[in-house]
């Protein structure tokens, strides 16, 4: 496996990753003592995923998708979630011009470059639905018409999973669409004393934009050829099986799983500098990756479902 090449040997790639480490700083600057989930976010959105941040209220979620979407210069729209959400309400609907005499389609806000959720689990499973096709394929499809979503589509999802009056679970079908599965987590005394100090500060939790969409499209084609030794697709392909054997887990990993994991793998290598992928990416990111794809036989959260798959790793051996 390659050790020392840095990611300045492929063209181009010096300028977009200075870009990213001002995208991360951004961000880092206004979520205080999140610099993990920031870093998670922005893998996610350099290997052409998407996120689901799943934590009680009041801990930043909204203002992570936020920042995230003010610092890159494209479109951002932001649904906020209630039962009565229909799917028109997030794909669009078509409107009767009657000065033309036809029928005219209004775009809805999935027509985006940056899409917040917010609180998906309180729209119904026929509204959560509108998503499956566009996460998966950029494409959305009304009134028998198939329109096409921008080059750059991410979907940043949040959701609360301790409050269950009002709510409506998301399949498995839906879960599988995100890339990485995140938790921010209360945060330490002293940086709860810093965001105190913050809230006195005008502006202090806006950003600017840093890079621009195509800035973020360019960054994942050199994302694409990130090294990945073969040792490291047999080490995911491992990993995988292992959730289908365990006798803790009744679904395990599913292919496109360890797609993902490959994909995620390359951008935190990119993020770190590097041309290649080492083990260390791949353990680092199997919990935040696979954790929402299996379905133990005791269910309870997110958070455990990642220690599961973190006891699987602990019986791994890590490729040299």
């Amino acid at each position: 496996m390659r050790t020392e090449e840095s990611v300045s040997s492929i063209p181009g790639s010096e300028v977009l990753g200075q870009k990213i480490q001002n995208l991360v700083i951004n961000i880092d600057n206004v979520l205080v003592g999140q610099l993990q989930s920031v870093k998670l976010a922005t893998i996610a959105l350099l290997a052409g995923g998407h996120v689901i941040i799943e934590d009680v209220p009041g801990v930043g979620k909204t203002l992570l998708a936020k920042s995230m979407a003010s610092s890159i210069q494209g479109s951002f729209k932001r649904v906020q979630c209630t039962p009565d959400l229909l799917p028109s309400d997030i794909s669009g609907v078509s409107v009767f011009d009657q000065r033309e005499g036809t029928f005219k389609f209004v775009p809805g806000p999935i027509f985006t470059n940056i899409m917040l959720t917010d609180e998906i689990n309180r729209a119904t499973p026929r509204t959560q639905s509108a998503l499956l096709e566009a996460m998966e394929e950029y494409q959305v499809t009304t009134d028998g018409t198939t329109r096409r979503l921008p080059n750059l589509f991410f979907v940043m999802a949040t959701q609360n999973p301790i409050e269950q009056h009002g709510t409506f679970p998301l399949p498995e079908a839906q879960l599988d669409r995100f890339m990485i599965c995140l938790s921010l987590g209360y945060p330490k005394p002293k940086e709860e004393g810093q965001i105190i100090k913050k809230t006195l500060e005008e502006g202090a939790f806006s950003v600017e934009p840093v890079l621009t969409t195509e800035d973020v499209l360019a960054t994942r084609m050199v994302v694409r050829q990130i090294f990945l030794h073969d040792l490291l697709v047999d080490y995911i392909v491992e990993i995988v099986n292992a959730t289908r054997r365990h006798p803790s887990i009744v679904l395990g990993v599913s292919p496109r799983g360890s797609q993902l994991l490959m994909k995620a793998s390359q951008a935190a290598a990119f993020l770190a500098g590097r041309t290649f992928v080492k083990p260390e990416d791949i353990k680092q990111l199997a919990p935040a990756v696979f954790g929402h794809r299996i379905i133990p036989k005791v269910r309870s959260n997110r958070v455990s479902h990642a220690e599961i798959i973190e006891k699987i790793l602990d019986t791994i051996p890590v490729p040299d």
